[in-house]
């Protein structure tokens, strides 16, 4: 309780501007342009906070990359596909496969680069910093998973649907018990990562993209 009261008010406003404003900014005020720039400059913040967070080792990014639980791996990636798949049937049928039908060589780019480009930096803030830096926050295991699946979904409000919120919710909660887990960063990011694949390629890519961002 002694380190919750030290640096509860100093860190419980870094949490507010990067976990709340940053997300009500990108959708309540800014043009769809800023997406990749705000991206880049929240990792390099976090990189940044990570750096003064005592604890914290940059080994163990490097860690668990080869030991990987596939079997984890799978069972979420068949969860994904199902509820991607369902989706699809009942929202957007005529979007089936489009990407890897209709435009191939960008399919297989997104593939390419989405792991390093988006679910990395992303697991960065979202799981290594919110959980190494913020978690002291929430004292509950519990309700720290829980907060972190909810400010994952607000980072997401940008693309005003629900179906962005509701699987960024979901897979939070997921990513952030990986991470937590014996997994650690290397699993939250094979998740995310697989994830976002199945998600591109399901068709439901239309509900993910920055292009749909209002300007």
């Amino acid at each position: 309780m002694a380190e919750v009261a030290r640096v509860a008010p100093w860190r419980g406003m870094e949490f507010a501007a990067l976990y709340i404003g940053v997300p009500l900014l990108l959708a309540l005020a800014a043009p769809a342009s800023w997406l990749w720039p705000v991206l880049l400059a929240t990792t390099a913040v976090a990189l940044a906070l990570l750096t003064a967070t005592p604890g914290f080792a940059w080994r163990e990014l490097a860690q668990g990359w080869g030991r990987l639980d596939w079997r984890w791996i799978a069972g979420v990636a068949a969860a994904t596909a199902l509820a991607a798949a369902l989706l699809v049937w009942a929202l957007v049928p005529g979007q089936a496969l489009l990407l890897p039908r209709r435009a191939p060589g960008l399919w297989l780019t997104i593939l390419l680069l989405y792991p390093l480009l988006s679910a990395l930096p992303q697991e960065i803030i979202f799981r290594v910093l919110f959980f190494r830096r913020y978690a002291v926050l929430f004292p509950d295991r519990r309700i720290a998973v829980a907060v972190n699946g909810l400010v994952f979904a607000l980072a997401h409000l940008m693309f005003w649907n629900w179906v962005a919120l509701l699987l960024t919710g979901a897979g939070g909660v997921i990513f952030a018990r990986a991470y937590l887990g014996r997994g650690g960063f290397a699993l939250a990011v094979a998740l995310h990562a697989v994830c976002g694949w199945i998600l591109f390629t399901s068709g439901l890519g239309s509900f993910f993209y920055h292009g749909a961002v209002g300007d």
